[in-house]
């Protein structure tokens, strides 16, 4: 069988600092500390490079046959490339593991369940295959110009040894195959299945009331997902804004958190209509991105900077429709109007009625920056004038009295 590598990388985001715990905490991952441990020279360096990896240090690594690869920040903030190679396995290698994980499915079942169990490591010493590092096995590559292992390069291994508990697969695709490749490796090795390639059409239709149910639907997670790192040494493509990208995935994410939510409710969920491309604007703003990703948006929905305040606060009051009695003046008319003027007359007592001046859908408290707007379902919103601007101040009510009494008091706006 020819020589295969799975050339593809997988890149980690970092890992929060690992204040107060070990670094590995599984018998292979702390094989892996071994290795380092009593491959350095310098016992001060791997002190230095516990403590960079104690305080988050290391950026996102990525991990590709032989090599992992990340930038660590010095103790001065300077900022190095740091590798550490392992030898990949050979062709010959590979098929020795492969021919003895095939034969036993143990195996390969506890890495599924990402464990490396000591038997596989065992079996595969015995077969000539070394699968975890040995002493000198982990070689340091950094461009702070060390010819041992440095501060930098034993962060990464500090902190590869936290990936490596979670997930085994990491070291064999250093060793030049990662998960699905190797798989399909294993697949290729099994014995065909001798049998039927089908049933006859009758007999499979006439079955179907003998097969097992579906199995249950899956929980709902607890939260959305976190979307892959995009912190990687590659310069973005002209036009690509990665700060927008990352928002857009985070948004993505939580948007199909949401939609599962809805599928799994056991009530049903209306639809909602779709979104204008400015409204939807106003939908991602709400995730609150960094300034240059909520200038794009602004300028993108024709707002400036504090109509989209506005418009957000809006959306998080009442969504489309909230954000449509901000942008929307209409003429009340007809039984609409009659409806709107009995609602008023009877919200307050004799005397009690503040003056009000009407301008399509919009009554203003004469001598206060106070106004009520009707949205087109009835519903009464509180308005207050800030800086020269009305702004929502508060959700909806069928009572414009109630509506009224839920703005706080402000002093009178010069400009209203």
């Amino acid at each position: 069988m020819n020589d295969h590598h799975d050339d593809g990388a997988r890149t980690f985001a970092a890992l929060p600092p690992a204040h107060g715990r070990g670094f590995a905490h599984t018998w292979w991952g702390q094989a892996w500390l071994k290795a380092l441990e009593d491959t350095a020279l310098d016992a001060r360096q791997l002190k230095a490079g516990r403590r960079l990896a104690r305080t988050g240090a290391v950026g996102a690594m990525s991990v590709r046959p032989g090599r992992v690869t990340a930038v660590v920040r010095g103790r001065d903030g300077t900022a190095h490339r740091a590798d550490v190679l392992l030898e990949e396995l050979n062709g010959e290698q590979w098929d020795r593991f492969l021919g003895m994980a095939v034969e036993r499915a143990g195996h390969v079942a506890a890495l599924l369940d990402r464990v490396m169990p000591p038997h596989l490591v065992e079996d595969a010493a015995t077969a000539g295959v070394d699968l975890l590092p040995g002493l000198g096995d982990l070689e340091p590559e950094c461009d702070c110009g060390a010819w041992d292992h440095c501060a930098h390069t034993a962060a990464l291994c500090y902190q590869l040894a936290r990936l490596l508990d979670q997930d085994p697969f990491v070291l064999l695709l250093m060793r030049g195959r990662g998960e699905q490749a190797l798989l399909e490796g294993l697949q290729s090795r099994e014995a065909p299945v001798a049998g039927p390639e089908g049933v006859d059409a009758a007999e499979a239709y006439t079955a179907v009331d003998l097969l097992p149910p579906l199995p249950a639907l899956a929980d709902l997670p607890a939260e959305p997902g976190l979307p892959p790192s995009l912190d990687t040494e590659a310069p973005p493509a002209p036009g690509v804004d990665p700060g927008a990208v990352r928002y857009l995935a985070a948004r993505t994410a939580v948007e199909a958190h949401r939609l599962l939510a809805e599928a799994l409710s056991p009530e049903p969920v209306d639809s909602e209509a779709e979104l204008t491309m400015a409204q939807d604007a106003v939908r991602l703003a709400m995730g609150m991105p960094e300034q240059q990703v909520m200038d794009r948006l602004a300028a993108g929905s024709g707002r400036d900077r504090a109509g989209l305040a506005h418009a957000t606060r809006a959306w998080g009051l009442g969504g489309a429709a909230a954000l449509a009695v901000l942008e929307e003046e209409w003429a009340v008319t007809g039984e609409t109007l009659a409806r709107a003027r009995a609602a008023l007359e009877s919200a307050w007592g004799e005397g009690e009625q503040p003056s009000l001046r009407a301008s399509g859908n919009r009554w203003t408290v004469l001598g206060s920056p106070v106004q009520l707007r009707l949205g087109r379902d009835g519903q009464w919103w509180p308005y207050r004038k800030e800086r020269g601007r009305w702004a929502p101040a508060g959700g909806p009510s069928p009572d414009p009295a109630t509506a009224l009494a839920s703005v706080e008091s402000a002093p009178e706006d010069d400009t209203a």
